[in-house]
């Protein structure tokens, strides 16, 4: 199991949690709360290994679109790029 975790200085405060997806073969979950800081906190964990570079730019590009401050849990079962970044953004939607 792999486990990164990102930071990024954020402006907008959000009041509501957020749970979408599942932990399931070629799926994941993600669980977002407000954070009291102003910067996003993201933990990933995996069990697929060796594709940091992958995360790297699908998180970076996603959070420069969302300034959030929040605490963000990723829990990942194989899930590819596509829907790392649908998830996410249905967790924005909720």
């Amino acid at each position: 199991m792999e486990v990164m975790t990102y930071r990024f200085p954020a402006t907008k405060r959000i009041k509501e949690k957020a749970h979408v997806g599942v932990v399931g073969s070629g799926d994941l979950e993600v669980l977002v709360e407000p954070n009291d800081q102003l910067e996003t906190e993201i933990t990933i964990r995996t069990g697929i290994n060796g594709f940091q570079t992958i995360w790297d730019a699908v998180i970076e590009q996603f959070f420069s679109e969302y300034d959030i401050a929040a605490k963000i849990k990723i829990n990942d079962f194989g899930a590819t790029p596509g829907v790392v970044k649908i998830r996410l953004y249905q967790a924005m939607e909720v």
